[in-house]
């Protein structure tokens, strides 16, 4: 390894914070996004409340059912936005300058990385309480609430990567911007908001096996000792670790992927 490549990688952390610190700045420049990312979870968990909550049957409490649904919808919507921030990054020249410096290329997207987490967890952080306002309760003890933050924490990562590789294979943050479209899609089928047992069969299947319903499940479970049909949670264990299964796999695919497409865009 050269000296220069040497001196990169060497300083890997460091300059993997600062670029975190970068994103995080220009995240906080935009009032637009910041607005929606700390409107958008309130306005979503009093909808799903107040306007649908009477019409559905969970067999309990709607608020308790849906909350963790929200989470991971907000979650996904926020970590989506990360694909407009590393295309606008790809198209607005930037790049050539960190080329000229001695800095780690994987460090940008690491920034953007880091960055989706800390400022989507805030976000998981308002939907609970504007959750716990209006009268969730979890029953959750502290390692069963600790694990659900991993759980949660892991999806956003998941998504992250996802969303970073398709802000490097497109062109224009129009183009990124509809990737937030589709992770706002999930959700909805999934036993996120009505049991799977509801729908017809044909989307029943896809609702049951799709990667968001696991993680749900896990949430809910770990949060309120709930299943997606009401009842008590059973299997959580197996749930879990077929949920972490999932994000680990996704982020794995999709962080290689992205440093893969980076790399030869950046060259």
């Amino acid at each position: 390894m050269s000296a220069p490549v040497q001196a990169r990688w060497t300083r890997f952390g460091p300059d993997t914070a600062t670029m975190t610190g970068r994103a995080l700045r220009l995240a906080g420049r935009d009032p637009d996004e910041l607005l929606v990312a700390l409107i958008m979870p309130t306005l979503i968990m009093l909808m799903f409340v107040y306007v649908f909550g009477g019409a559905m049957e969970v067999g309990t409490d709607y608020l308790t059912y849906a909350t963790p649904g929200v989470i991971l919808l907000c979650a996904g919507f926020g970590a989506s936005n990360t694909a407009i921030a590393v295309t606008q990054d790809m198209a607005d020249g930037i790049m050539d300058r960190f080329r000229s410096m001695p800095v780690a290329s994987a460090t940008v997207l690491a920034g953007h990385v880091l960055a989706s987490v800390a400022r989507n967890l805030v976000t998981t952080a308002i939907v609970l309480g504007v959750a716990t306002l209006i009268g969730f309760r979890a029953d959750a003890g502290i390692a069963a609430g600790l694990g659900a933050v991993g759980v949660v924490t892991a999806y956003i990562l998941a998504i992250t990567c996802v969303s970073v590789f398709v802000g490097v294979v497109v062109r224009t943050p129009a183009a990124a911007g509809g990737f937030g479209f589709v992770m706002l899609f999930l959700p909805y089928v999934s036993s996120a908001f009505v049991p799977p047992e509801t729908m017809p069969g044909w989307l029943r299947g896809f609702a049951e096996v799709q990667p968001v319903t696991p993680v749900i499940e896990s949430v809910r479970g770990l949060l309120v000792g709930m299943g997606s049909d009401g009842a008590p949670a059973v299997g959580l264990g197996s749930t879990v670790a077929v949920a972490l299964a999932w994000c680990a796999g996704a982020a794995v695919l999709f962080l290689a992927a992205a440093s893969w497409a980076f790399a030869r865009r950046s060259r």
